[in-house]
C-alpha cells in the first residue's frame, strides 16, 4: 500500500500553492506539475516544455526519476546539469540558464524545474523569475533543508562576489513536491546540518513540536519515513504561516526564522565557507542566542540545556570547534553587518519561552562577548 501524503497549503492569494510530502512516490511529481499547470492556466497539451536544473551530485538519480515520469506525461523536457557546491548560485550560471532557455524558444507555458538542494533551487528560481518577466517554477528539493527551508516562501538568487544572496527576487513557485525517500542517499552530515533547521522551528514557534522531537530521537536518526513526512510537513506549515503574514519581509514578522542566525552568518563566514555547513552553524548559533536570552533574564537556564540535548542527540555541534580560532571583535564586527543591525545597534531574535522568539534591540555588546567567551572554555 503506498505511503500516505501529507499536503500543505501556502495561500498567498494568486500566487497560492501547496506542498506535497510523501515516500517513495517521486515518479507521482509529473501528475503533480501537470495539474499545478492545469490550475495556473499553463497551457498543456503534448509537447510541452519544461527545463530540469539540476546537479552532477543527483542528475542520474532523482533527477532522472522526474524526466522520466515528465516524459511519460508527454513533456518535452531539457537538462541542464551543473556543478554541485554554493560557488554554482552565480550570474554565469544565471545567464547560462538565460542561454538555455531562449536556445530553447522558452515562453511564459515553459516550466523551469529545480531539482536539488537549496542552491539549485534559489538559482534555477532566479532564472525563472527573471527570464521573460517570470516563467512558472517548481521546486523538487532533495536535501532535508532545501525541503524545510529554501524551497518554502519564494526567496531566490545568486551571490554576489562579495555578499551571499544578494541578488534575488520574491518569486513563489506554483508548487513544491517532496519525497523524504530522496534524504535516504543524504550524506549523514548533510542531513543532520538540515534537522538543525527543524529544530529551530520547534524553539521559535512550536513547542509541542519540540516536545515530539525529543520524543522521537530514534527515529530522526534512523530516518524513520513515517517521522521524516511529519516532520518535513510540521516544519513547511510553520513556514508557510511565516511567509502568509510577510511574504516580502515587510513587517519584521519573518525575521523569527532567523533564530540564531546572526551568531551562525558570522561563524560561517570567520571560519571559511564550507569549513561549518549552514546547518551546523545555526546549531551552534541557537545555543549563543539561548544562552544570550538567559544572560539576560529572558528564559530559565532549563530552555538552553534542552537545546543543547537534543542538538547533541542528533549529532550536531553546540559550540565552536575551535573557538580560540575566532577572535571576539572579529565576531563582533561581522555582527555589525548582520541585515538585521539597525545604525551599528545588535539585534538578535531571542526566546522567551519554548516554542516563541522576539526580535530584540539594543542588545549590549558586553553581554554578547560575555556569551563568546564563555564558550571559550
Amino acid at each position: 500500500m503506498p505511503n500516505p501524503t501529507h499536503t500543505v497549503h501556502v495561500p498567498l492569494a494568486d500566487r497560492s500553492y501547496e506542498i506535497i510530502i510523501s515516500s517513495g512516490q517521486l515518479s507521482n511529481a509529473a501528475g503533480a506539475i501537470d495539474d499545478w499547470c492545469t490550475r495556473r492556466g499553463v497551457k498543456s497539451g503534448a509537447g510541452r516544455l519544461a527545463l530540469l536544473v539540476t546537479d552532477k551530485n543527483v542528475r542520474d538519480s532523482h533527477a532522472r526519476s522526474v524526466y522520466l515520469a515528465l516524459v511519460a506525461n508527454g513533456w518535452r523536457c531539457e537538462v541542464v546539469s551543473l556543478p554541485a557546491g554554493e560557488p554554482t548560485k552565480s550570474l554565469e550560471q544565471a545567464a547560462h540558464l538565460w542561454d538555455r532557455l531562449i536556445d530553447l524558444q522558452a515562453d511564459r507555458n515553459t516550466v523551469v524545474i529545480a531539482v536539488g538542494g537549496g542552491v539549485i533551487g534559489d538559482l534555477a528560481g532566479f532564472a525563472a523569475a527573471t527570464y521573460a518577466r517570470g516563467v512558472s517554477f517548481v521546486q523538487i528539493p532533495t536535501t532535508l533543508l532545501a525541503q524545510v527551508d529554501s524551497s518554502v516562501g519564494g526567496k531566490v538568487g545568486i551571490n554576489h562576489p562579495r555578499a551571499k544572496n544578494m541578488i534575488g527576487a520574491f518569486h513563489q513557485p506554483i508548487g513544491v513536491y517532496i519525497d523524504t525517500v530522496l534524504l535516504d542517499t543524504l550524506p549523514g552530515r548533510e542531513y543532520r546540518a538540515g534537522l538543525a533547521e527543524v529544530i529551530k522551528y520547534g524553539v521559535i514557534l512550536d513547542a509541542p513540536f519540540f516536545d515530539y522531537l525529543e520524543n522521537h530521537v530514534a527515529e530522526l536518526n534512523s530516518r524513520t519515513p513515517e517521522v521524516m513526512r511529519e516532520i518535513v510537513a510540521r516544519s513547511c506549515q510553520l513556514k508557510a504561516d511565516v511567509v502568509q503574514h510577510d511574504e516580502f519581509e515587510r513587517t519584521g514578522l519573518r525575521a523569527v526564522l532567523n533564530y540564531g542566525h546572526t551568531f551562525a552568518h558570522a561563524f560561517e563566514a570567520l571560519s571559511g565557507y564550507g569549513e561549518l555547513l549552514h546547518g551546523e552553524a545555526v546549531a551552534v548559533g541557537m545555543v549563543y542566542a539561548s544562552r544570550l536570552s538567559d544572560r539576560l533574564g529572558r528564559i530559565p537556564t532549563e530552555m538552553t540545556r534542552r537545546q543543547v540535548d537534543l542538538l547533541k542527540a542528533v549529532g550536531l555541534p553546540t559550540r565552536l570547534p575551535t573557538p580560540q580560532a575566532l577572535s571576539t571583535e572579529s565576531i563582533l564586527g561581522r555582527m555589525q553587518l548582520d541585515k538585521k543591525t539597525v545604525a551599528g545597534k545588535l539585534r538578535f531574535v531571542l526566546p522567551t519561552r519554548m516554542g516563541h522568539v522576539e526580535l530584540v534591540s539594543d542588545v549590549p555588546a558586553s553581554e554578547v562577548v560575555a556569551v563568546i567567551d564563555e564558550f571559550r572554555a
